[in-house]
């Protein structure tokens, strides 16, 4: 059993079918997407596709739900579910009902039970971590949250609606915000108001941080904010990487995604094993597992045979992730039961 913290997922079967609908050209795209090894620009042809996919109600719920069954297959029990609230005026959605769409794929998952809405709302009404559905058959079940993400291409305006909606559906299971997108555009200076104010409010805060070399020199500027967690951190010089450590900000590191990207050369070049040596807090984590031809019982094996850790080793790492997640202490301490349950019948 693993956690996740998790992204964007889509299916080629969705393409082909928006391209015999006329809203895309799926022959241009079809090539990319079956190849399991993609170069970094072929990345972010596939990333254009996804904001294609990604701006339709129903297309948004069903990739919801295939994302939540595909990570709940790898026995996944916790999933961090982040995604950028999107507007496309031609099919009357807004930002605020795309989340209302992600919301109807949680509801639609029938294969798991998907826990989404926090324990101060559901008073009562938690499950057991495994349930029996009408059929009489056994289903496990699957924590899920949402970080509504602002993508780097926005207006300090277009931040603030983010971070405002995610704190309006707080009681539907979004636990936080996420500032991603391509790390080549907008400036650090757009998006500090709005999460100044998301902290202000008491939304944990994710920043993507280092993935380019520091143009701007934002990456002190964002390790000085001290977000709940960080992304990446690939590019950061001796001074940056010694206030890293010394904050003991959790890491998300994503093995697959920084290589084939180049931020980093080889797996054996990863910050990963620096980190994990100086006892620094990590999640391993996918970046968006259909681009990236990951999962995330890769990503752990990854790391274990290219740095030598053994199972413990492994079991532990995902273990301590618990104490960085943002889900609240009725979930924290149903995991660790989980874990602890486990490790007693394989340890």
């Amino acid at each position: 059993m693993v956690l996740m913290f998790g992204l964007n997922l889509w299916r080629s079967e969705l393409a082909r079918e928006l391209g015999e609908r006329g809203v895309m050209d799926f022959a241009s795209i079809e090539n990319v997407i079956r190849k399991s090894d993609r170069s970094l620009v072929e990345c972010f042809k596939l990333f254009d596709l996804i904001r294609i996919l990604t701006t339709d109600h129903e297309a948004v719920t069903r990739i919801t739900r295939e994302v939540i069954e595909d990570f709940a297959s790898e026995n996944v029990v916790y999933l961090e579910l982040r995604t950028t609230p999107k507007k496309n005026e031609a099919v009357g959605m807004s930002k605020r009902s795309y989340i209302q769409a992600v919301l109807d794929g949680l509801r639609s998952v029938d294969a798991v039970d998907v826990d989404f809405i926090p324990s101060d709302v559901d008073r009562g009404n938690s499950k057991k971590t495994l349930s029996i559905n009408d059929n009489g058959v056994t289903k496990t079940k699957i924590f899920v949250r949402l970080l509504l993400s602002i993508d780097r291409r926005e207006t300090g305006e277009a931040a603030m609606e983010t971070v405002k909606l995610a704190l309006e559906m707080k009681d539907l299971g979004v636990v936080g915000v996420d500032l991603s997108g391509n790390p080549a555009v907008g400036e650090w200076d757009t998006f500090l108001p709005a999460l100044n104010f998301a902290r202000e409010h008491g939304l944990p805060i994710v920043l993507h941080c280092g993935e380019l070399p520091d143009r701007l020199g934002e990456v002190r500027e964002m390790l000085n904010f001290y977000p709940q967690r960080i992304g990446h951190a690939i590019f950061l010089d001796d001074e940056q990487w010694r206030l890293l450590k010394l904050s003991k900000i959790p890491v998300e590191i994503c093995l697959t995604s920084n290589v084939l990207t180049g931020c980093v050369t080889t797996i054996n070049d990863h910050h990963f094993i620096d980190l994990y040596n100086s006892n620094h807090p990590l999640l391993l984590c996918t970046d968006d597992p259909g681009v990236f031809s990951t999962s995330l019982s890769r990503e752990y094996f990854l790391a274990s045979s290219a740095f030598g850790l053994g199972r413990e080793e492994m079991f532990e790492m995902g273990r301590m992730g618990i104490d960085y997640i943002f889900a609240d202490e009725r979930v924290k301490k149903e995991l660790r039961e989980i874990f602890s349950s486990f490790a007693a019948k394989e340890f």
